[in-house]
């Protein structure tokens, strides 16, 4: 009966790793969305998004410091990703440092936070980060004056989807390393 228990346990452990193995394969699934290759090779770091209901969308533990950092993004060129890779976007109807994004606009584009000083890394240029207070009282990172946002929509780093979206009253767009958007329309 033990023999049995641990083999039965022993072929379970197997079938676990092998499961874990195999989830963090890819294939190539020939859809549309764009991605972006990190471009300095940095490493774990907490991204500090807000929570959203999205799956897709990280969260930092508390008192996390965020990180700004460049990625290569085929004809969208080197633009801006935090720490983990996810694709940082700037939203048109924000004309200050002050977000105009809360709510069901938070949840869909999740706000990078920071509980401190905000770094930079890759061609990423610290001159240009900053912070903004939120209307909920929480530090949010800016990038050449531009609060920056994350999108739920985007599923793995390096995605674009957010990419010229009109939501929520005005158009999202990733940004370069001046602090610009691209726009390739």
């Amino acid at each position: 009966m033990r023999r049995t228990r641990l083999t039965v346990v022993a072929w379970t452990a197997a079938a676990v790793v092998l499961g874990v193995g195999a989830g963090g394969c890819s294939s190539s699934s020939g859809s549309s969305s764009s991605s972006a290759t990190p471009s300095n090779g940095a490493t774990s770091s907490a991204s500090g998004y807000a929570q959203s209901a999205s799956a897709a969308a990280s969260s930092a533990s508390a008192g996390a410091q965020a990180a700004v950092m460049t990625a290569t993004a085929g004809k969208l060129g080197t633009i801006l990703v935090d720490a983990k890779g996810n694709t940082l976007y700037l939203f048109e109807a924000d004309k200050s440092t002050q977000s105009t994004c809360d709510g069901s606009c938070a949840a869909a584009w999740p706000p990078l936070l920071t509980s401190g000083s905000p770094t930079a890394s890759g061609s990423a240029k610290s001159a240009l980060l900053g912070t903004t207070k939120r209307s909920d009282g929480k530090m949010q990172v800016t990038y050449n004056g531009h609060p920056l946002y994350g999108y739920a929509g985007d599923s793995k780093p390096g995605d674009t989807n957010g990419q010229g979206l009109n939501q929520f009253g005005a158009a999202w767009y990733v940004l370069n390393t001046s602090g610009q958007k691209v726009d390739l329309s």
